[in-house]
């Protein structure tokens, strides 16, 4: 298998799932209204809550906006204004970008051998960058080629990576999925694209015997045959 590019989740995948819903998803919580108070009158977030107004119809923007947080309903205008929150924490030192150690070392090889990396994940572009540039392992977002969120469509359809495939200019067979959400991985094995779960332990994941698995960054390399830190 000639692979020429890794397109990775983050949840559960490069970062603890208790991190997004420890850290990430409280905090936003907690800083919606002082940041609609402030900022409710600039053209990006002005334009989200349109949005949140067309999709909810009658309902009071805000309280639509706490329900989907307390449903973590993947819903674009949600995603993108808690990547701007998380941008104002990341960018003031409040938040760093958890990944778990294995992850840093392996993406700065593959990079080095030139593999193209790319990010999928229902949290929004801005948020993917914010975590990846602001990390505990430092800056890596100018290893990504890439960052794809839901504007692409769901993570449970094939047509969405259809989509990113042809928007990094690859056939999808090229392109190696890694995910913990078996779903997503049978979404991308349908589009053609070559998957691997992560079965992390420490994040309770149920192994998927429809796809291979591994339990790290360093497992995916030995599996695939790709570079590995040196």
């Amino acid at each position: 298998m000639a692979l020429s590019c890794i397109l990775t989740d983050i949840e559960g995948t490069t970062s603890a799932i208790a991190f997004v819903k420890e850290t990430l998803f409280p905090f936003a919580e907690a800083e919606l209204d002082a940041f609609l108070d402030a900022h409710e009158e600039d053209p990006a977030v002005a334009a989200i809550m349109d949005e949140v107004r067309h999709i909810a119809l009658h309902l009071e923007p805000r309280s639509v906006l706490r329900t989907w947080m307390g449903e973590d309903a993947k819903v674009t205008p949600l995603k993108t204004l808690q990547g701007l929150i998380w941008q104002a924490g990341y960018l003031d030192g409040r938040l760093k970008g958890h990944l778990w150690p294995d992850v840093a070392p392996c993406l700065r090889a593959w990079s080095r051998a030139g593999l193209q990396l790319a990010v999928y994940s229902s949290g929004s572009v801005a948020a993917q960058k914010l975590l990846f540039g602001h990390s505990v392992a430092g800056d890596l977002s100018p290893l990504f080629t890439g960052f794809f969120d839901t504007k692409v469509g769901g993570k449970r359809e094939a047509s969405s990576y259809a989509t990113i495939a042809a928007g990094l200019h690859l056939a999808p067979a090229d392109i190696l999925f890694l995910s913990d959400v078996a779903e997503e991985l049978d979404a991308a094995k349908a589009a053609g694209l070559a998957t691997c779960q992560l079965v992390r332990e420490a994040d309770g994941t149920q192994p998927c015997d429809r796809h291979p698995q591994a339990a790290d960054f360093p497992a995916v390399a030995r599996r695939f045959g790709l570079p590995a830190p040196g």
